[in-house]
C-alpha cells in the first residue's frame, strides 16, 4: 500500500510531497530552471545545477511516479572515461586499456572531454545518462561535480590523481618514488656524476612523487653530487628551453645524468643537448618516464620508466564494474609498479 494511502487509513495526515515549487522558491530560480536542472536538461552554469540538486536533496525531494522520456532498467551498460584531450600519446594509451576492459567486461566505453569552461557540464550529461561509473584521468574535479555523481550513485575512479586525496574517491596511481629512484640508480650504474632533473610545472602529486625519489637515491648513493632542477610545463618546447637552461649552468666534468619527468619533456632535452654540441648516451645520459609509443622512436631510442598506463585504465575499469554489480572493492586506493626500460640514451 502506498505510503500516503497508509497514513491516510491510520488517521495520520501525510506529509505534503516537496514540489518543484518549493525547490524554485527555496533557490530563488524559475520552476523551469529547476525541472531542467533535475532532468538534467540544457545549458546553464554547474554551479545552478549544483545548487538546485543540495536543495532537493535538503528538501527530500523525490521524481517517483514521473515518467518523463525513455525508461530506465536500472543502469546504463556504459562507462565514461573523462579526460582534458584525447589526442596525445598519453591519452591514447589510457584509452586503449580503458576500452579493451570495458568490452571484455560487457559495457561501453564513452569518452568525455572535460573543457576548462565555466559552462562546462560533464557531470550532468554522464548523470543524465546513467552510467556505471566514470574514470577521470587527470583531473581533479571540484566538490560539486563529485556531489552531482554522487547523488545519482554514480562511482568514481581517479587516474593518477593531481594531488592527494582531498576527497573520499577510489583511485588508481603508479609508484612514481619509485621509478625515480630505479632512474638515478640507472644513471649512476651507467657513469653519471653530476645530474639535471627537469620537473614538472605546475607540481602535481605525480611529478613530485618522481622528483623526490630520485633526488633521494641520487643523494644516497653519492653526497654532494651536482644536482640541477629546472621547471617546465610539460611540454617539449619549454623543456628544451630548461634543459638549454641547466647545460650552462651545471658545474664540473665527466657525464650528465638527465631525467626528464615525461617522455614529452625527454624529447624536448634531446634537441637542447643536439643542439649544445653534446651527444646523447656518451655526454648526457637522458631518462624519461611514461613509456609512450614515441620513446622507442627517438634517436637514440629513450631510457625510460615504463607507467603501465593500460593496465591502470583496466584496473580503474574493472573497479567500477565490481561496484555495478554489487562486489565489494576493498581497496580504495591501487597502486601499479613502474619498469625501469633500458634503451641507447644511457648507452644501454
Amino acid at each position: 500500500m502506498p505510503r500516503d494511502e497508509l497514513a491516510q487509513n491510520s488517521g495520520v495526515t501525510p506529509e505534503p510531497r516537496p514540489t518543484l515549487d518549493a525547490i524554485a522558491a527555496h533557490c530563488g530560480l524559475s520552476v523551469t530552471t529547476v525541472s531542467r536542472a533535475l532532468r538534467g536538461r540544457g545549458e546553464m552554469a554547474a554551479e545552478t545545477r549544483a545548487r538546485v540538486l543540495a536543495a532537493a536533496r535538503e528538501l527530500g525531494y523525490r521524481r517517483d511516479g514521473e515518467r518523463r522520456g525513455r525508461p530506465r532498467t536500472g543502469t546504463s551498460r556504459l562507462i565514461d572515461l573523462v579526460l582534458g584531450r584525447f589526442h596525445d600519446p598519453y591519452s591514447e594509451q589510457v584509452t586503449a586499456g580503458a576500452q579493451i576492459a570495458a568490452a571484455e567486461l560487457g559495457y561501453d566505453l564513452v569518452l568525455t572531454t572535460e573543457r576548462d569552461a565555466p559552462r562546462d557540464d560533464w557531470p550532468m550529461r554522464i548523470r543524465s545518462r546513467g552510467s556505471a561509473g566514470v574514470v577521470i584521468g587527470v583531473i581533479t574535479p571540484t566538490a560539486s561535480q563529485v556531489t552531482v555523481l554522487a547523488d545519482a550513485g554514480i562511482p568514481i575512479v581517479l587516474l593518477g590523481p593531481r594531488g592527494d586525496a582531498s576527497l573520499p574517491l577510489w583511485n588508481v596511481g603508479t609508484t612514481d618514488h619509485a621509478g625515480g629512484t630505479d632512474a638515478a640508480a640507472h644513471l649512476i650504474d651507467r657513469g653519471a656524476r653530476r645530474f639535471v632533473v627537469i620537473a614538472g610545472e605546475p607540481t602535481f602529486r605525480f611529478g613530485r612523487a618522481r622528483v623526490q625519489g630520485f633526488e633521494a637515491e641520487a643523494d644516497r648513493r653519492m653526497p654532494g653530487a651536482v644536482v640541477v632542477r629546472e621547471r617546465a610545463d610539460w611540454t617539449s618546447g619549454q623543456a628544451r628551453r630548461a634543459t638549454a637552461r641547466a647545460l650552462t649552468e651545471i658545474p664540473g666534468d665527466g657525464p650528465i645524468g638527465l631525467f626528464a619527468c615525461s617522455d614529452e619533456m625527454a624529447a624536448g632535452a634531446y634537441r637542447a643537448i643536439a643542439e649544445a654540441g653534446l651527444s646523447i648516451g656518451r655526454d648526457v645520459l637522458v631518462v624519461g618516464f611514461d613509456d609512450v609509443r614515441g620513446a622507442r622512436w627517438l634517436q637514440p631510442p629513450l631510457t625510460t620508466i615504463r607507467q603501465p598506463l593500460r593496465e591502470m585504465a583496466a584496473t580503474a575499469v574493472g573497479l567500477l564494474a565490481d561496484a555495478a554489480e554489487g562486489r565489494s572493492v576493498e581497496r580504495p586506493s591501487l597502486e601499479l609498479p613502474t619498469t625501469l626500460v633500458p634503451r641507447a640514451s644511457t648507452g644501454a
